[in-house]
């Protein structure tokens, strides 16, 4: 068995049937990881959403509360369907969840630093 992707299946490493996976704690470990960003994004929109709820909040706290509580839903998808792709799959170089994860954890960050600022 090769250790990486056959050379008719190098654009799809996951389609590769001669492809061994890695039977050590490894893939575990990822999607354990996915896990815990899920859950720490949940630890960050629940701040952002917070000064939603208090008397007196206007349109902006809403709006932020709203725009994070959907990119905490991003998260969450891309994290349930790359844990997935892990159990299923050969992981690619850098695949589309990685990139769409970062662009999220990003947007939450900034959403972040804009709710202290008010």
């Amino acid at each position: 068995m090769s250790a990486g992707p056959c050379a008719e299946h190098h654009g799809d490493p996951g389609a590769c049937a001669a492809l061994s996976r890695d039977p050590g704690a490894s893939p575990e470990r990822t999607r354990l990881a996915w896990r815990r960003t899920g859950l720490s994004a949940a630890a960050v929109v629940l701040l952002i959403v917070r000064p939603a709820f208090v008397p007196g909040a206007g349109p902006a706290e809403w709006l932020a509360a709203a725009a994070a509580m959907a990119a905490w839903a991003g998260i969450v998808a891309v994290s349930l369907h790359r844990a997935r792709d892990l159990r299923t799959r050969f992981p690619g170089p850098v695949p589309r969840s990685v990139r769409a994860c970062a662009l999220l954890v990003t947007a939450l960050a900034v959403l972040g630093g804009w709710v202290v600022m008010l």
